[in-house]
Order: structure tokens, then C-alpha cells, then sequence
């Protein structure tokens, strides 16, 4: 798969060492990143003494070659011989994924969580491991189409710039790169002929397109300006880095007499990382690009510059991680509108990369989006470049059905992409003074955290979501009882809610806290979602009231055994106050007890379903308060 060099091609060396004299032509091959050669290579290793190294080796091989299912073979082989590194379970689920083997990528996703807890993919895939159906059931976006400009190679990276489309491409053979066993890459310009179809594909100058790898293009407003993707190769100089690898740098050109010429080096290119991908915003006074340059998240990262109006540039800055994961964010483009569209393996997705999108306002950013079927898909979906205004673009994909390795397929915005700004103000329910520094997290309607803000001098904070969708709001600060709201997003450009907190005394009475109910499901003892929140309310009360003393009691339905609803009943008041004394309350202000169903609130023989988790439930017993 040609693009995957375009792809930083140094993210996809692991700094492999030979183990012994059998695997040192392997990974020399490995090392240069002649991956066909080198799967050769480890295969007739494997055959004769292979170990968990070869099989890890021969999976990354064809990892980056996006071989789906030789890499998901490698990877099962290599774990079965005992390989446990996260970065394997996470390239397995992807492999998993890719394949369409959907619930055995959960179950590897949920290995390289518990492997890497605090990695951000594995904190989203912790908060909503079930997302790739709900990313298949997203109401349809776009229409796809396979452009004609394909060839049996690697087509990607298309753009319009007026009448005339740019892209990159490996059609005219050459010379071949050891990666996939492609030539390589060069700019090419096209345009439409009478039929409305992409035709007369024409390679740029030699002032361009070099011996070397080129792609992809933007372009600034007045179209006077090219910015691309090359090689670092300069003033008929190749360099590589200090351990022999070579890098992607970022040129611009200049339009004279109908050809691209003056090509210069942006002043922070580096011989020792990669930096790719231009994408110019429509006012052409910001530069977002991708880079692994050393101080970012992930593999590769996303950045922005400023373009001075003397043609210079100001300092680079990471867009931070609201954007950017652990993973690899390439391919940025900004749109009219101020929409930041990239492709990453890091965000959830269906595939290996996918489109994502996040308006960009006030130099921050919105949700990321997965725009979904059937702009991505199982394999690899990248170079997503769109019009807002004509609602035509192009992405580029290595699915199954093209016509070669990568295509450019030809996209049409069928149903719009649409954002609600929810304005949303705390305030004091009692004065309606408003609440400075409130913690507002922003939920699906599955209750899965997308996003917490603090509230500002005005008490406000400011969530993007989609239109007509569900969602969730949780309020709280200190000395208030935290507020729970459902709310619907519509379809109009900002919606302001309000929400008042009652101060905390509200909940207590002379002997108890006062909570809606605490619910446990049947048989279980586990701290339910809904029951944590209610729960964060008797934290709250207790941080205030540093000298309460709290005794949970708890009680079962009639369901079973009585001696084993007791014991039951036990667990669920052990599980409850662990779970407040994880927020910071010390132990010693804490007792419990089990009833089990001695103190039913309902008394019936034939409780319904509703009445029996009523009698499920848990009270709060104010011991003292001085």
C-alpha cells in the first residue's frame, strides 16, 4: 500500500534489533522498510524455528501493508506464543476490526485498555465499547463514488483548485519503492472532460515531481501558492536522519507563466522527523500539517502555523488533545467553514483510518465526529478534502471494490453536517447567582462521557454537538447537589440551558440524606451508573459537613433465599460505601449494614418487575453531624 510511506514512514520502523544471525537479513530488510522482501524473509523462518519475535515481525509487516488478514494470522500467532505488549492487542483489534471480526476486537481492545489505562483511545474505548454499531446506524452523509482517474496503482490525495483537480499518484511506473513493491509517488493535475468524468491526468514539472516521493498539495486563496509533501530533498540534496531514515519536509511553489516553480523549504522541516500533509485555511492565514516531531501525543500528530502576510511563517503548535491521540492523526484539511476534517486510528472507528471531523471556533475545537458509512469503511479511509459550498469533495481509500491499491473515490454530501452550540449556564437555584468553576460533563444518551468543562467568570461553558441527538448534563460544584439533565440537541444553531443547583442542605433532613432512589440490578452488587451519581451527591454532603457520620443501609427484593438476600445485601452495603470512601471520605465516617428483604418498601406476594427493584434500594442514615 504505496500511501503508507506518505504516511510517515519512520512511525513504521520500531527500532528492531536482530535477535540472532537467522533474522538479521529480516530486519535489515525490515529496518529499510522493504516489507515484501522482508515478510519473505520471516516466513521461511516461521516454517523452520520462528518464535514470538518472527511472528510479531511478520504481523507488523503486513500491518503496514495493510494485509488484513495476514496480519491478523501473525498477530493471533504471536500472542499465542505469549506476547502480551499492548501496542501487539492494539494492532490485533485493528487487524480484528478490519476483517469484520467486531466482537473479538472488543475483547482485544479491552486487553490493551487494562494493559494501557490511561491511553486516550483505551479511555474511549472504556467509555463506550460498543461504538462501532452505533457509528454503522449514523444517518448516511455522503455519497461515494470510484473516479475514473484511478489507475491499478496507489491514487490518493485529490483537491480541487478551480477547474482543475491535483492529486498523487504511482501510474507511471519508474523506479520501485521496497515497501510495497510500487514506484514512486508523484503530483499529478487532472481535469473534467465532457462527460463530467476526471480525465487527462498530466505529472507536474521536474521542478516538483523529483526521483523521490511527492504528494499531497494545498493550496493558498488566490492559488498563487502550492504547499506539498516531499521527500527531504532539496537543491538536488537527498538527507536522511542520524539513524539512516529518511523524511517527509513540506515545500512551497509558486505559480509563473503556467508552471509551479521557486520551490523553497518551510523553515521547520528537520532532517530527524517527518513533516507532511499541508492543509491551508480559506482565509490562507493558518497552516495545519501532521508531524511526529518529538513533544507531540501520539505517532503522528496534527499542528497548525501561522502564515505571516510577508510570506513567513510563525512557530508551529500541537492542536493539543482534544484532536490528537496516542495514535496517528494525518491528512488535515480545513474547510470554508472553519470544519477540521483529518484521518486517525486513534479516534474510534469502524476501520484502520478514518474521516473524522471537529469545528474549529475561537482556537478551539468541537467534538470529533465520525462522519460515518459509506464515507469510511474497514479498511483505510484518508485525504478526505470537501467544498463547502459546491458540497463536493473527494477521499481517498484502499476498500475492497477499487480499481487498484488506493483510489480516489468522488463524494457528494447527501444529508448536512450539522452542529448545535449548547450554551450552558450554572446558576444558584435559591438567588440565581450565577456558579463560576462548576464541573458540566457532556454525555451520550447511553450516559458515555464525551466532554467536561469548568464554567467561567459568567458561569457558562459552551458544548458542540450534533444536530437532533440525545444527550446527557451533569452539573456540580462544591456545597450544591449535582443536577442530571436529558436534553436533545434539535437542529438550530445554539440552544442556552439553564441549570440551577440547590445547595447541598437541600438533600438533608434531620436523620437521613435524601437521594432518589439507589437502585442495584437482580443478583448484583455492583455500583450502577445512575447509582454513582446519586452517590457523588452524599460525597458532596460530606465534604461539607467534615464531622458526619453516615450509616448505609441497604435492602434486596424477595427474590430467593432469605439468608442469601442477607449476605446479598451485605455485598451491595460494602460495594456503596467503597465506593465513597474511592471520592476521598475516610472510612472511619462511614458504617453499613445489610437488611436484605426484612424491610420491604412494597409488601406484595407478586411484585411486579418495577416493585422489586423499588425494594432494591439503599438509605443513608445520618448518625451525627457535629
Amino acid at each position: 500500500m504505496k500511501k503508507l510511506y506518505i504516511l510517515f514512514l519512520i512511525l513504521a520502523t520500531s527500532n528492531v534489533f536482530a535477535q540472532n544471525d537467522k533474522t538479521k537479513k529480516a530486519d535489515k530488510l525490515y529496518n529499510r522498510l522493504e516489507f515484501v522482501k522482508a515478510a519473505e524473509e520471516y516466513q521461511e523462518i516461521a516454517i523452520e524455528e520462528a518464535d514470538a519475535y518472527v511472528y510479531e515481525q511478520l504481523a507488523n509487516c503486513y500491518y503496514n501493508l495493510f494485509k488484513t488478514k495476514d496480519a491478523e494470522r501473525w498477530y493471533s500467532q504471536t500472542i499465542s506464543e505469549g506476547n502480551t505488549k499492548p501496542d501487539v492487542y492494539y494492532k490485533y483489534a485493528q487487524m480484528l476490526k478490519a476483517n469484520g471480526k467486531y466482537q473479538q476486537h472488543n475483547e482485544f481492545m479491552a486487553k490493551f485498555a487494562k494493559a494501557k489505562p490511561r491511553d486516550k483511545r483505551a479511555i474511549a474505548f472504556n467509555k463506550n465499547p460498543n461504538y462501532i454499531p452505533q457509528i454503522l446506524a449514523k444517518v448516511t452523509k455522503f455519497e461515494v463514488k470510484n473516479s475514473e482517474i484511478n489507475t491499478k496503482n496507489s491514487d490518493f490525495g485529490a483537491i480541487s483548485a478551480g477547474n482543475t483537480v491535483y492529486f498523487t499518484s504511482t501510474r507511471d511506473g519508474g523506479r520501485k519503492y521496497g515497501w510495497n513493491d510500487q514506484p514512486y509517488l508523484d503530483i499529478y493535475m487532472a481535469t473534467y472532460d465532457g462527460d463530467g468524468e476526471l480525465s487527462n491526468a498530466i505529472a507536474l514539472s521536474k521542478d516538483i515531481n523529483t526521483k523521490f516521493h511527492e504528494g499531497t498539495v494545498s493550496f493558498s486563496p488566490d492559488g498563487k501558492t502550492m504547499y506539498f509533501t516531499r521527500e527531504n530533498y532539496y537543491d538536488g540534496k537527498f538527507k536522511k536522519s542520524e539513524e539512516g531514515q529518511g523524511t517527509l519536509n513540506l515545500y512551497t511553489a509558486t505559480m509563473s507563466g503556467g508552471e509551479w516553480t521557486n520551490v523553497k523549504s518551510v523553515p521547520f522541516n528537520n532532517d530527524e522527523y517527518s513533516v507532511g500533509h499541508p492543509a491551508v485555511s480559506a482565509d490562507g492565514k493558518t497552516l495545519y500539517f501532521a508531524s511526529d516531531m518529538p513533544g507531540g501525543l501520539g505517532q503522528s500528530d496534527l499542528y497548525k502555523v501561522a502564515i505571516n502576510s510577508d510570506g513567513s511563517f510563525g512557530e508551529p503548535e500541537n492542536l493539543g488533545g482534544d484532536i490528537n491521540t496516542e495514535g496517528r492523526e494525518f491528512f488535515p484539511y480545513i474547510s470554508s467553514n472553519n470544519t477540521l476534517y483529518f484521518s486517525s486510528d486513534g479516534h474510534l472507528g469502524i476501520g484502520g483510518l478514518d474521516v473524522f471531523a471537529a469545528r474549529v471556533k475561537d482556537a478551539s475545537y468541537g467534538a470529533v465526529r465520525n462522519l460515518g458509512t459509506p464515507l469510511n469503511s474497514n479498511a483505510d479511509d484518508f485525504s478526505f478534502t470537501f467544498n463547502e459550498e459546491s458540497k463536493k469533495g473527494f477521499v481517498a481509500s484502499n476498500r475492497e471494490g477499487g480499481k487498484g491499491d488506493d483510489d480516489i473515490y468522488e463524494v457528494n454530501l447527501v444529508n448536512p453536517i450539522c452542529d448545535v452550540d449548547f450554551v450552558i449556564t450554572v446558576t444558584d437555584k435559591e438567588t440565581g447567582v450565577i456558579l463560576s468553576g462548576a464541573k458540566v460533563v457532556l454525555a451520550d444518551d447511553q450516559g458515555n462521557s464525551v466532554g467536561t468543562k469548568t464554567t467561567d467568570a459568567e458561569g457558562k461553558v459552551v458544548f458542540k454537538v450534533e444536530c437532533d441527538k440525545s444527550s446527557q448534563l451533569e452539573a456540580s460544584i462544591d456545597g450544591y447537589v449535582p443536577e442530571k439533565l436529558d436534553v436533545s440537541s434539535g437542529d438550530n444553531p445554539e440552544r442556552s440551558i439553564g441549570i440551577p443547583l440547590a445547595p447541598i442542605e437541600e438533600i438533608i433532613e434531620e436523620e437521613v440524606i435524601v437521594l432518589n432512589p439507589i437502585y442495584f440490578d437482580f443478583d448484583k452488587h455492583n455500583v450502577r451508573q445512575d447509582a454513582a451519581f446519586e452517590l457523588d451527591k452524599v460525597v458532596s454532603v460530606m465534604t461539607k459537613y467534615p464531622n458526619m457520620v453516615i450509616k448505609v443501609e441497604t435492602h434486596t427484593d424477595f427474590r430467593g433465599p432469605a439468608s442469601y438476600n442477607q449476605r446479598l445485601s451485605e455485598r451491595r452495603a460494602k460495594s456503596t460505601v467503597q465506593y465513597i470512601i474511592s471520592k476521598g471520605i475516610d472510612a472511619s465516617r462511614l458504617s453499613s449494614e445489610g437488611k436484605g428483604e426484612s424491610t420491604p418498601l412494597i409488601d406484595c406476594k407478586k411484585c411486579t418487575d418495577e416493585e422489586h427493584q423499588q425494594n432494591r434500594r439503599s438509605d443513608f442514615i445520618i448518625v451525627s453531624k457535629d
